[in-house]
């Protein structure tokens, strides 16, 4: 048994670790999605594949799901591993949820011994298919499905899944690129691990990832047990793009005494005929951090913290999506699984929660010709509307919850294809009123420089249905998504002529409390 000194000093060195990996993942990204907004995610896993450790950066999206995907990739490859294999493997029903995410997995080995095992998961530029965007109508029309595999066996290159990879995307030397960063950043981090084990006389990482797992569980367990016991139910709605209207309704039980939240999504609206869909490992991810936010946010978010929280949603629903179900876009509605949990803890726990939300970033993708006649297709860029007010502070201007990714700035956008950005400025009074205010969202216009036509994949939400306030605060106001002056929503992508411009307002969020 490690005292608290010695596992502080422990943890603390393994956090480093895991961050250094991020960062390295993050600095020699090739793309700007990665490089710029930090949509990554990297963690430590145990030999049994239980997430041990996470970076302090990535989206919680990513984290969570990928905690899912290196369980089932340890059991799964499970007496197979050899120093210098690479796992690799987009799965959504075993991963982050889409194709665009791409999962690596490495072993690490010290002394020829199997002691862990580093993992990413980043949004690639492209995967082929049909592109960023909530047209496709079947999972198979997405793009390039990468079941679970070795990338590199031994260390040697699996030349032929290389090969297929190389000729099922648009951008390959951007796609290679980023998964060597990832290969990489793995490698990096297996060599930090075996040095952080010889500075400690540590044989392995069993007994302190044991210690990690079970005081992690232990202390959310504990959290749990001062919150009464019951059931509780929030209920949320939303227009995606195209415009159907979505609602997910949520039950949350707590049981004290054996420290459980059960959250069951029955009743939600059911799967989508567009590409919103969201598989079940990515409403865990939200689902789990939306009650990590509001119960023990200090905590480590690991196997063990995340245990005591249960999710269900009914087969078939829109957030437990099934085969072949499209799921391109499954952000839009998986961003907001927290709001209906959120509400229904406003009952237990009101100063812990937050208004409703913009909600999913708009996420916008182009692809056109360069001057010299050359194709391009650019890297996804998004854009967040305002967060919902808190019980003591204004919601944050511009900012998304739940995801943490950022905005790419526009330069970078500029320098790297013909796109020219007229405004980017915050949306003044679009947060709604109350006691305290929600964030404002924010002003996007831009338009191509080119004489050629050029294709537009925008993801908007929130174009009818508001963020509402809590405790009596206003809704904030809706999005606004225009075309040469004319509202659209599609779901398609849509052709657009050298000449057009393209204006998006993002939604404001929800206030809390009574406006003076």
């Amino acid at each position: 048994m490690m005292d608290g000194i010695e596992l502080e000093i422990l943890w603390s060195n393994l956090i480093g670790l895991v961050t250094e990996q991020a960062k390295a993942l993050q600095r020699i990204a090739f793309s700007p999605i990665v490089r710029e907004a930090g949509d990554l995610a990297t963690a430590l896993f145990d030999p049994k594949g239980r997430m041990v450790a996470q970076a302090t950066t990535g989206t919680p999206g990513h984290i969570n799901s990928l905690g899912h995907a290196g369980f089932a990739l340890a059991e799964m490859f499970k007496g197979q591993f050899v120093e210098g294999d690479v796992i690799i493997t987009n799965d959504p029903w075993l991963s982050a949820g889409h194709f665009f995410d791409i999962t690596i997995f490495s072993p690490a080995f010290v002394d020829g011994r199997l002691i862990a095992f580093l993992g990413s998961t980043i949004h690639h530029t492209d995967i082929g298919g049909y592109g960023i965007g909530a047209g496709a109508r079947d999972v198979h029309e997405e793009g390039l499905w990468i079941p679970p595999s070795k990338l590199y066996s031994a260390g040697e290159p699996n030349e032929m899944l290389h090969n297929i990879i190389r000729h099922n995307v648009r951008t390959p030397d951007h796609v290679f690129g980023d998964l060597s960063a990832q290969v990489s950043s793995g490698k990096i981090g297996g060599e930090r691990l075996a040095t952080f084990c010889a500075l400690h006389g540590l044989d392995d990482i069993d007994e302190l990832s044991e210690q990690i797992i079970s005081r992690s569980e232990a202390a959310t367990r504990q959290a749990i047990s001062e919150l009464p016991a019951g059931t509780w139910h929030g209920e949320s709605k939303i227009d995606v793009p195209g415009g159907d209207l979505i609602e997910l309704m949520a039950a949350v039980t707590i049981d004290p005494i054996a420290g459980d939240i059960i959250i069951d999504f029955a009743g939600s609206s059911g799967a989508s005929r567009s590409g919103v869909n969201v598989v079940m490992n990515y409403t865990h991810a939200y689902s789990t951090f939306a009650i990590r936010s509001c119960l023990n946010p200090s905590l480590p978010n690991n196997y063990g913290s995340l245990s005591p929280i249960k999710v269900k949603a009914p087969k078939g629903c829109i957030l437990n999506a099934q085969y072949p179900s499209p799921v391109n876009a499954r952000h839009v509605v998986g961003m907001f699984v927290p709001m209906p949990i959120l509400k229904a803890l406003y009952e237990v726990i009101p100063d812990k929660v937050i208004a409703e939300g913009s909600g999913a970033v708009w996420t916008v993708q182009i692809q056109g010709q360069k001057a010299d006649g050359s194709p391009f297709t650019s890297s996804m860029f998004n854009y967040s509307g305002g967060m919902g007010a808190r019980a003591t502070k204004d919601g944050p201007d511009a900012t998304c919850f739940p995801t943490g990714v950022a905005a790419v700035p526009v330069e970078i956008l500029e320098a790297t294809m013909p796109i020219v950005f007229d405004r980017r400025e915050l949306r003044v009074s679009s947060g709604g009123k109350g006691k305290f205010s929600g964030g404002e969202g924010q002003v996007i216009a831009f338009h191509m420089n080119t004489d050629v036509p050029w294709t537009l994949n925008a993801v908007p939400s929130r174009l009818n249905c508001p963020a509402e306030g809590m405790a009596g605060g206003n809704p904030g106001a809706v999005g606004k998504f225009i075309v040469n002056g004319e509202a659209v929503i599609v779901a398609n992508k849509i052709l657009m002529q050298p000449d057009d411009h393209v204006l998006m307002e993002t939604p404001g969020g929800g206030g809390y409390g009574p406006a003076a």
